[in-house]
């Protein structure tokens, strides 16, 4: 819970798993300004630009993926067991580290899949993944020819193939005042 009867804000960290291109950053960059403007500190922590500082020298292993989610997951921990929110946007396509984070931050972590379907992520590609997979440049792309794990126990499901970033936004933040 965000706010209690009280309005005391309790940080959180608010992990948002996806394919890629299913809109984790967007939505966690305007989550972010949502809280800012409510007053709640709070940070993101994009799984990109983390991985580029955090973690340079981890390659697309599954045992590389699990430790940079771990890490990003450690900072998360430090800033929300510290009273700031983590708004965490991460592939992690891996169940079971999700839900070793969540084991670890405990009622503190909110998880939040954006289930954007394959095929709606490829025709946004913002960073053209899906088309230098297709045309054989890369290979082990998460939810193509990498596999994905959906989360079975997420506290809030986004098709954003349905939602406006806003109203995203706006469900992300009713599940924390609840």
């Amino acid at each position: 819970m965000l706010l209690d009867t009280g309005s005391q804000i309790k940080a959180h960290t608010i992990w948002l798993t996806g394919l890629p291109s299913a809109g984790k950053t967007t939505i966690g960059r305007a989550l972010v300004d949502r809280l800012r403007s409510e007053s709640i500190a709070a940070e993101l922590l994009d799984g990109d630009e983390v991985r580029a500082k955090l973690a340079p020298e981890l390659g697309f292993s599954r045992a590389d993926r699990d430790e940079n989610v771990r890490r990003i997951g450690f900072v998360a921990n430090l800033l929300s067991r510290n009273g700031v929110t983590a708004v965490c946007s991460v592939i992690s396509p891996f169940r079971s580290i999700r839900d070793e984070l969540r084991a670890v931050h405990g009622d503190r972590f909110l998880e939040v899949w954006i289930s954007t379907p394959v095929d709606v992520c490829a025709s946004r590609d913002v960073k053209g993944l899906y088309a230098r997979q297709r045309a054989g440049e890369i290979q082990g792309l998460t939810g193509v020819d990498d596999p994905y794990e959906a989360p079975l126990q997420a506290e809030v499901v986004i098709p954003t193939q349905q939602l406006t970033v806003s109203d995203a936004v706006s469900v992300i933040f009713t599940a924390l005042q609840s």
